[in-house]
């Protein structure tokens, strides 16, 4: 497969998000959150209700971007070697051996991650962060792309493990999927009549070294001056915040400027604006913060915090958004 041109950006994301579409109808903005995350190489958190496509959105872009894919059920029992691998004794050679964990994969789902206990959690943290796994004091590398894409449900607590928020804060954004309107659901019911199948064969898009291609080229999309700082204000707003404990670390910031940037490009823009970095402000951010206690009572949400934000933190004007041409 030919390696794309960083004007192929927007051409390729399209085609894409119409391929997972036929599988997950509905959904188009939460979709394209998703494959703004892999392409800014970031780890996605799918937070909602069970039975809304968690994993089939994880299954179905492993599919169209022909990723090597691996899935772990996390459990209470699950331990940390059952991620990363261990070593085990070989007769033969009178020694031991790494056998690799289903870490060692492009694109791991992580389903459930809130059941299981913190030491197996914890287990995804280096390969999260570093893009390695260390086992009996050896480092091995995980191939590139390495994305997680983790699901939990967001209202069943019982015997589950809350993520830390230092944990939390290694996803480079949160995704709430919901529930389809009346004709989606419709759509939905049609289309599994028509196919006879509960499965659903897409066609793959891009393979891994395209997927490394457009994650280069994104790197490409120009951010002003009056754009990167609106980020930083709109980042130091969520510290100031009279609800917020904790705001969004200097993390978040580089959050909103790389999905802002791959937003920019799927809209085949060589440029960002503002209205990227307000159409990922809430995807970005929002899991970064912590409330105060009284808040919690007040049935406020973290994204209306980032609303708040984003509603009094001036717009910049919408000049010298582009790069100076030579």
């Amino acid at each position: 497969m030919t390696a794309p041109a960083s004007d192929d950006v927007a051409r390729l994301s399209e085609h894409i998000l119409d391929e997972v579409e036929r599988a997950v109808i509905g959904k188009r903005e939460a979709l394209e959150l998703v494959l703004l995350g892999l392409l800014a190489d970031g780890h996605v958190l799918i937070e909602d209700f069970p039975g809304l496509a968690k994993t089939l959105i994880a299954r179905s872009f492993a599919q169209v971007a022909q990723l090597g894919t691996a899935r772990i059920q996390f459990t209470p029992d699950l331990m940390p070697s059952d991620i990363t691998g261990s070593s085990i004794y070989n007769q033969r050679t009178a020694d031991f051996e790494f056998r690799p964990g289903p870490i060692f994969t492009n694109l791991l789902l992580a389903d459930e991650i809130n059941r299981a206990p913190p030491k197996t959690q914890a287990a995804l943290l280096e390969g999260m962060q570093e893009r390695q796994v260390t086992v009996d004091g050896t480092t091995y590398p995980l191939a590139r792309p390495f994305l997680v894409l983790a699901t939990q449900n967001p209202v069943e607590y019982e015997g589950t493990y809350p993520l830390p928020e230092a944990q939390l804060d290694r996803f480079l954004l949160r995704v709430g999927i919901g529930y389809p309107v009346r004709d989606d659901e419709w759509r939905v019911l049609e289309q599994r009549q028509e196919r006879k199948s509960d499965e659903i064969e897409l066609d793959p898009v891009i393979d891994a070294p395209t997927l490394t291609d457009l994650q280069r080229a994104v790197e490409d999309v120009h951010v002003s001056e009056s754009v990167g700082l609106y980020i930083v204000d709109l980042v130091t707003a969520t510290r100031e915040h009279q609800r917020v404990q904790i705001g969004a670390s200097p993390r978040g910031s580089l959050a909103v400027l790389k999905l802002a940037r791959c937003k920019g490009a799927v809209a085949g823009r060589a440029f960002v604006t503002p209205d990227d970095v307000k159409a990922v402000a809430v995807a970005a951010l929002a899991h970064r913060l912590t409330l105060r206690p009284e808040v919690w009572v007040q049935r406020i949400r973290r994204e209306d915090v980032v609303q708040d934000c984003l509603e009094s933190v001036p717009t910049p004007a919408a000049e010298d958004l582009e790069p100076a041409r030579e």
